[in-house]
């Protein structure tokens, strides 16, 4: 059975699968990234993992897997395939592509996880047949992935999409990227649990908590969820004039609160519009398998790009 390996790695855990040439999951899987064993340990169980995976091809479904994809967290260069930055993890220019292309034999596509799980969206997800789209997952942080004629745009130095780096309240709440009022320092899940946790007097409640207060109509949650509605649509609506997208894809943590949030959002969005055409906002339909999902993705584009397949002996 043709099959390609995805590999999503995240900040704690990484999420795998064999992928068809049709689409179909053959073997899925976990493992912990060990993070917590520094960053050369994290690289180290990316490969050993990896090999594994291949492994389990040959053995399950009769060759190994003829490429590989995987999407990474933090500043990726997509045609070095170098991970060049990643906080959580603690690694700096790593040629992660080129480490794993010389374990497992085969071409490995190496991507950024947003815009990887942005391209699974796309394709085979909320965004399905849309010629123009934008991803914004409203997680820890907010980033964007642009979609363009069924591939995302990295830009000119592997920045593009990130939205949650626009300011949307000059001189307001101190950024970690060194700017004061970004996006996602009022519309992230992490920027609502802290709100709500300040404003209900519980250091435990998070944004999930918030949401459920406003669909009981609790007015403090109901303030501090309009003001982060208010934020996110300010910078979608900044997204919609650059970008004139015919979908926008809104996914993460903050999303699950379903119409709790795309209501007052497609309301806000918009009353804020007047010449640019209001694009259809909708919910992400992959979840938490749109990164791996996506690196498979990455994994067939590859092989349809290349001439000829490399042979593999197992």
């Amino acid at each position: 059975m043709r099959h390609v390996i995805a590999l999503d790695v995240g900040g704690t855990g990484m999420k795998a699968a064999l992928v068809a040439d049709d689409g179909e999951l053959l073997h899925r899987a976990r493992r912990a990234t060990g993070r917590e064993r520094g960053p050369d340990a994290v690289v180290a169980t990316i490969l050993d993992f990896a090999a594994e995976l291949r492994a389990y091809g040959a053995e399950h479904h009769g060759a190994p897997a003829l490429a590989a994809g995987i999407a990474v967290p933090g500043i990726v260069d997509d045609e070095l395939g170098v991970a060049a930055y990643a906080a959580n993890l603690g690694w700096r220019d790593v040629p992660l592509r080129a480490l794993l292309t010389e374990r497992l034999g085969i071409p490995v596509a190496l991507g950024h996880d947003v815009r990887t799980g942005g391209l699974a969206e796309g394709r085979i997800g909320a965004g399905r047949g849309a010629d123009r789209f934008l991803f914004v997952p409203l997680g820890t942080g907010i980033a964007g992935a642009i979609g363009i004629d069924g591939r995302v745009e990295s830009g000119a130095h592997g920045f593009a999409g990130e939205i949650g780096h626009v300011v949307v309240r000059p001189g307001g709440t101190a950024c970690p990227c060194g700017q004061r009022g970004c996006l996602e320092r009022y519309a992230s899940a992490s920027a609502v649990s802290e709100a709500w946790a300040a404003a209900c007097g519980d250091p435990g409640a998070d944004a999930a908590d918030c949401a459920k207060a406003v669909a009981s109509g609790d007015p403090n949650a109901v303030r501090v969820w309009r003001e982060a509605v208010d934020a996110l649509a300010d910078g979608l609506v900044t997204a919609i004039t650059l970008l004139d997208p015919r979908t926008l894809i809104i996914g993460g943590g903050l999303a699950e609160a379903g119409e709790v949030l795309f209501q007052p959002l497609r309301d806000a969005v918009r009353r804020r519009v007047t010449f640019q055409k209001l694009p259809t906002i909708v919910p992400a339909a992959l979840g938490d398998t749109a990164g791996c999902l996506g690196a498979g993705l990455l994994a067939r584009d590859l092989l349809r790009t290349t001439s000829t397949t490399p042979e593999v002996t197992t």
